[in-house]
């Protein structure tokens, strides 16, 4: 007896692997729809690495879901992450670089714009409402804020390092083996 569960749109995603079989990105994961993915089986892009225990069908076909695909052809990593609000929030571990909060974040020019402050890595960091508030448009040094770590130009590997410690809500089972094969293995 076959049970036939509808597939919804948003359920099922597949974990892409690049051609060397890591992940395309860490943070945000690199996944495609269930749809996205069989596409790509069909234009022969990918290679299914696992499955998921559902099916698709139509009358005369039958495909279970792939849970992790990898890419045919190898796609080069960018060096140089981008320059984005998420990607500062994710180099300061999503807290205030001056007290700790993981509230109410925004993000902080440690050299105001109205001295001439750029809004760049090295000088854009992780801060809360109310610190930034009270910091408002003068230097750090001037108000006795000290942040934990100085902003700096993260790599494509810092970033990835730091979303380990963020993982999505869901993870697969089948994903596990291909999310963090680069850490040591315990004896």
């Amino acid at each position: 007896m076959t049970i036939h569960v509808p597939v919804q749109p948003r359920s099922h995603p597949a974990l892409v692997l690049n051609a060397d079989f890591r992940p395309l990105s860490y943070y945000p994961l690199s996944l495609w729809s269930w749809q996205d993915a069989i596409k790509a089986v069909f234009m022969d892009r990918v290679n299914i690495v696992q499955n998921y225990d559902i099916e698709v069908r139509s009358p005369r076909f039958a495909m279970r879901l792939p849970s992790v695909v990898s890419l045919k052809t190898y796609v080069k990593p960018s060096r140089n992450p981008a320059f984005t609000r998420f990607n500062v929030f994710l180099r300061d571990r999503f807290q205030c670089q001056y007290c700790g909060s993981r509230e109410d974040l925004t993000f902080d020019h440690l050299i105001p714009r109205s001295r001439g402050g750029q809004t760049t890595w090295e000088n854009v960091l992780t801060a809360c409402s109310p610190c930034n508030l009270r910091k408002a448009d003068k230097g750090w040094r001037e108000v006795g804020m000290h942040p934990h770590h100085l902003p700096w130009r993260p790599t494509v590997h810092d970033l990835h390092d730091a979303g380990r410690h963020f993982p999505p809500n869901f993870l697969h089972d089948s994903w596990l083996d291909y999310l963090y094969w680069d850490t040591e293995l315990e004896p």
